[in-house]
């Protein structure tokens, strides 16, 4: 596993740099054209011109309003958003990833460690118990994205499989779950567990799934199929930070490589879930390897048409590995920020839909981006522990109120959307107050009004209590 002290800053060199021999005019107006961009075109536009060192604030400007122009061709004025929870079952991780501080070790929570930790783990009952009441609130989305935890298997033939192996802690990252102070039970538990009513549950990313097939010959599609029949909905694309391999040997070298990332979306789409997909930038990378990225989404996208947006990630640096030794001294500017949500929508002419993250960017930047080619703002977020984990500041829950106002404040449509954007309800900025209307319990009934005796909703109960 590699230690973030162990990457000297000065030694980072990449093959692939932005350099190019297109020119920032010639790009942009193929952006304006509606053609399809080139990596070199790319390039040019997410660095408002190779031929300057710094970012040109009029070139930038130039890029946004081409963005800002396509998403109301493709997509209109409707800013959508959904009701939804995260619930994340354990922080148990020994993937060893340097831009993470959600993982704790996962030798901490063994039931003989004597070891202080902030971390948790949830057993399949105390996960449906958070989602039961969280239908009460009326949400009708339940996001799942966990740490790698040893005892994690997809089903009991798994665990039979891994505890063969000679020295599975080493050969295939498991021990058994008696080994631990709390069972997780298998992948296959806990998503039966998760899937109340008819919640939508978007869950298991690539590395989870290549977590869930470790030690054996079952390809994605089969692993995919039954984590479905046990309720999952949807697969989230994260776990993609920088599909660029020699970003990830620096930023993460424990984890799956960019051809199995892709592999792990084709099964999913092959066993008939959508996909989102994401990119975590801000880093180490540079601005070819954003390029590069979107290329393989675009590609990705082209073959399967399963993808339902795409999610630009900022690095939150704070309290990250990287940042802490010195690998980094930030994250991405916040015309950084602008321009990798301009040029995906530019780039991605198959993807209908780019994500604005309020958990990472706050509510006016947030904003922003959605005048960058950005339509939709992310969901209420009952519990955000990866990003606060890092360093977030912004916060974990937004009610319906505060995305009207949010929204009807920059001239934009509020929408509440299902998780696949096949369901849509206009909300009316007058009709208030306002609350979720397509969860399998929402009646529009403001999410937590009254919860704390006020009537006003007060803070909410993280989801990790």
């Amino acid at each position: 596993m590699t230690d973030a002290r162990e990457v000297d800053p000065e030694a980072v060199e990449f093959e692939v740099v932005p350099e190019t021999d297109q020119s920032f005019e010639n790009a942009l107006a193929k952006a304006r054209a509606g053609d399809r961009l080139t990596v070199d075109d790319g390039i040019e536009l997410i660095t408002t011109g190779t031929d300057r060192e710094d970012i040109d604030p009029e070139r930038k400007e130039l890029v946004l309003e081409a963005a800002d122009r396509r998403r109301a061709a493709v997509v209109g004025d409707e800013v959508t958003f959904v009701a939804n929870l995260n619930n994340n079952v354990t922080t148990a991780c020994n993937t060893g990833c340097l831009f993470c501080n959600f993982k704790n070790t996962a030798h901490a929570f063994e039931a003989d460690a004597e070891v202080e930790h902030s971390g948790f783990t949830k057993t399949p009952a105390e996960s449906r118990a958070v989602v039961e009441d969280a239908l009460e609130m009326g949400i009708y989305e339940v996001t799942s994205v966990s740490g790698l935890h040893p005892a994690f298997a997809l089903n009991e033939e798994h665990h039979e499989i891994l505890r063969g192996y000679d020295d599975p802690a080493s050969a295939v990252n498991y021990k058994p779950p008696e080994a631990y102070a709390t069972d997780p039970g298998t992948y296959v538990e806990q998503m039966t567990a998760m899937s109340v009513d008819d919640v939508h549950l978007h869950s298991m990313t690539p590395e989870e799934a290549y977590h869930a097939r470790r030690g054996t010959d079952w390809d994605y599609e089969a692993v995919y199929r039954e984590l479905a029949a046990a309720g999952l909905d949807s697969a989230p694309g994260t776990a993609a930070e920088i599909l660029v391999d020699e970003v990830r040997d620096v930023i993460c070298p424990g984890k799956i490589r960019t051809d199995d990332w892709v592999a792990a979306m084709e099964g999913a789409m092959a066993a008939g879930l959508p996909t989102t997909a994401t990119i975590m930038y801000g880093h180490v990378e540079n601005a070819a390897h954003r390029v590069e990225h979107l290329k393989v989404v675009r590609d990705l996208q082209d073959r399967t048409g399963g993808i339902t947006e795409f999610v630009p990630l900022s690095f939150v640096h704070e309290n990250t590995p990287l940042y802490r030794h010195g690998v980094v001294d930030g994250g991405a500017s916040l015309a950084e920020d602008e321009l990798m949500v301009a040029v995906a929508r530019l780039f991605l002419d198959n993807v209908d839909h780019i994500q604005s993250s309020w958990v990472k960017s706050g509510d006016e930047h947030g904003l922003k981006l959605l005048n960058c080619g950005a339509d939709d703002f992310m969901g209420t977020i009952l519990s955000e522990e990866i990003t606060k984990r890092a360093g977030g500041q912004y916060g974990e829950y937004r009610s319906f109120d505060d995305y009207v106002e949010m929204i009807t404040a920059i001239g934009r449509v509020p929408v509440e959307r299902s998780t696949d954007y096949e369901k849509r309800r206009r909300i009316d900025p007058d009709d208030g107050p306002h609350g979720p209307t397509l969860g399998p319990r929402a009646d529009g009934t403001p999410m937590l009004a009254g919860r704390d005796g006020t009537g006003d909703g007060g803070d909410p109960t993280p989801a990790d209590d």
